[in-house]
């Protein structure tokens, strides 16, 4: 697994919080990086950007490169338990508990200071991350995600493959569903963009997300960006309030 990160000048002298954003499908590690802007304004407020891959590559599973949505570039942040996938795709551990041991090892970072944010699909991994381990991440924003995957044809796609037929097992790895029973004590944000075509096609579901919230009493910032779609050209217009939100709530 590859992932990017951009260390700001503060790491020099200090350990500094941890940001990770979780991209979107067909990603790598590289996008982000290159197209949100976001440095600029980790640098400021001495924030650690760490961006993983989407999934893991070149594994010899049949088929893992037939489908843009499916396989490499789409792990969907599942802990997958399905064969031949279950071997390889265990992008929930590898965000949550792999990623950030090798991180603090390598990296001057503050283990206690964590927050998450990711895109669409990353967006979905961000908030069902956050939500499973409150006290690992003290913060979670997304751009436009899959927030209620279950109801989703990409999320519907994604799991049958990769944890089976029982809806019930999906439970963990949808946000509407686990906001409701898990609840979390802090300000979630989220923009979306009100010309995003995947908005029309039911892909992303924000409404859902917002119903649990409300039902839960989680509080919730849900921002519509008129105009905007689902591009990087959308994230790097408000990458700098979801960089200061981490930065407010993560005490730099």
């Amino acid at each position: 697994m590859r992932f990017s990160v951009y260390q700001p000048p503060q790491a020099l002298e200090i350990r500094v919080p941890i940001l990770y954003f979780l991209s979107g499908l067909t990603c790598t590690e590289e996008n982000f990086m290159g197209k949100s802007g976001a440095q600029q304004f980790a640098a400021k407020h001495g924030l650690m950007l760490v961006v993983p891959d989407t999934s893991p590559r070149n594994t010899g599973i049949p088929g893992e490169d037939d489908e843009w949505d499916l396989g490499t570039g789409a792990g969907f942040y599942v802990d997958a338990t399905v064969e031949p996938w279950a071997a390889y795709y265990q992008m929930y551990s590898y965000v949550v508990e792999e990623l950030p041991e090798i991180i603090a090892e390598h990296f001057p970072v503050d283990m206690e200071k964590q927050g998450i944010f990711g895109h669409s699909m990353g967006g979905h991994g961000a908030l069902i991350c956050a939500l499973r381990n409150p006290d690992r991440y003290i913060s979670v924003s997304a751009f436009a995600p899959i927030a209620a995957p279950s109801l989703s044809p990409w999320g519907q796609k994604a799991f049958t493959h990769y944890l089976g037929g029982d809806t019930e097992s999906w439970r963990l790895y949808d946000a509407s569903e686990l906001v409701l029973s898990i609840g979390y004590k802090r300000t979630i944000l989220i923009d979306q963009g009100t010309d995003d075509p995947f908005l029309e096609k039911d892909q992303l579901r924000p409404g859902i997300f917002a119903q649990s919230c409300a039902k839960a009493g989680v509080p919730l910032t849900l921002r519509f960006q008129q105009g905007y779609n689902h591009s990087y050209y959308f994230i790097s217009s408000f990458i700098e309030d979801h960089i200061r939100y981490h930065a407010d709530a993560l005490g730099t």
